[in-house]
């Protein structure tokens, strides 16, 4: 029998509106001893039945909904699970596309499953596993992952270790569910790129930025393009195959270098020059010299705690590039911060705007795609926020 956890009365309206967090505030009493990852029930406090989900020991948030409906989390329930997932994806044209064969396929809470990340590789699937108790459902995913795509599924990669609680991944490590596989190739939009889930970062590819790519396609010809941040130089990729004049890619990793420099060449794009260096340094001395610049860094706070200091970052950035950038340039920024939600954001680079005393449009403003859709039960689930600013 699965524990009963029973809420103060009055904290159930969230549940209500189908948010799937608990947290340890809200609960009343908890029957008996759940463990780490444990599938427990949650009632109000009149004993009403809320939803099912993951216990979590010593967390804030104690309960990650799973279900909002009395059901048994059984192999049939991961089955429908996944199968909706794949049928949002198809709805958006991604599981059968020859242009692009790369997406993602479960995004967390948005897609009911709180802790849970999965990406598709042109038939190769990684799966990342946030919490102990997602991550014990692991075999149960795989089967449902197997079932959806069939025969023509060729690996699934549990990529979890990374990204679970640090007591719970000393026991495990990163490895194949099924098939074994260290890369691809995968298109998207037409373009190639070499994915590496074993010693890439995150999943390997970061598929969130797709249809903003795409749309820096529109702005790059024949201009003078720097790409920061590059990683696997996705923005730089489109910028050259879109016709810039120039592409500069800048990365602190030499890894990432690496990467960039193979995508350019799986490509055959040549202007192109990559630097491994800090960002930061290298604004220092580059005014005028830019058309375009993208600036979508890692995530400078993935704590309330660091915020602070990471709109302080988000700031200096933002006005280093307004200030170096030629006249009637275009700057896309991003921040990909959690906890920085997309006001914060779009209020720190305008207090750039202003310290650059730069004349400044916004061209758009700019989102994840729909394969790491948005919630209105959820609104924590939109992370990725950028603007697209014309710089007079």
């Amino acid at each position: 029998m699965i524990t009963s956890i029973f809420l103060h009365n009055g904290k159930e309206i969230s549940l209500l509106r189908r948010h799937p967090w608990v947290f340890s505030g809200a609960i009343k009493i908890t029957e008996g001893n759940p463990q780490d990852g444990d599938v427990v029930a949650v009632y109000t406090a009149n004993k009403k039945f809320l939803g099912i989900g993951h216990y979590q020991v010593k967390n804030s948030i104690t309960v990650r909904i799973i279900s909002f409906e009395e059901t048994e989390i059984n192999q049939p329930f991961w089955n429908q699970k996944i199968q909706n997932a794949f049928a949002y994806r198809q709805a958006l044209g991604l599981t059968h596309n020859n242009d692009t064969n790369t997406y993602r396929l479960i995004f967390g809470e948005a897609d009911g499953l709180p802790g849970l990340v999965v990406d598709y590789y042109n038939q190769h699937l990684v799966v990342q596993c946030h919490t102990v108790g997602m991550h014990r459902h692991i075999h149960h995913i795989a089967e449902a992952i197997k079932k959806v795509y069939a025969d023509t599924l060729k690996t699934i990669y549990d990529k979890s270790k990374e990204t679970l609680p640090k007591n719970y991944a000393q026991t495990m490590q990163n490895t194949f569910i099924y098939g074994d596989a260290e890369q691809t190739v995968v298109k998207e939009n037409g373009h190639q790129f070499a994915v590496n889930w074993l010693s890439g970062q995150k999943t390997g590819f970061f598929v969130d930025q797709r249809e903003n790519r795409k749309l820096l396609a529109h702005y790059a010809e024949n201009k003078t393009i720097l790409n920061t941040f590059c990683y696997t130089g996705g923005f730089s990729v489109y910028a050259a195959a879109a016709g810039a004049k120039e592409v500069h890619s800048i990365d602190v990793s030499k890894t990432a270098i690496t990467l960039t420099d193979s995508n350019m060449e799986l490509n055959t794009l040549t202007q192109h020059k990559s630097f491994c260096c800090d960002t930061f340094d290298f604004l220092k001395d580059k005014k005028d010299v830019y058309d375009l610049i993208i600036l979508d860094p890692p995530a400078f706070a993935k704590s309330k705690d660091a915020r602070h200091n990471a709109v302080i970052g988000y700031k200096r950035l933002n006005e280093m590039a307004l200030r170096m950038i030629k006249s009637k340039g275009v700057l896309f920024t991003f921040s990909c911060s959690g906890v920085v939600d997309k006001n914060l954001f779009f209020n720190t680079v305008y207090a750039a705007v202003y310290e650059s005393k730069r004349n400044v449009k916004i061209l758009h403003y700019l989102s994840q795609p729909a394969d790491h859709p948005l919630s209105p039960n959820f609104p924590e689930g939109e992370y990725l926020k950028g603007l697209v600013l014309y710089v007079a």
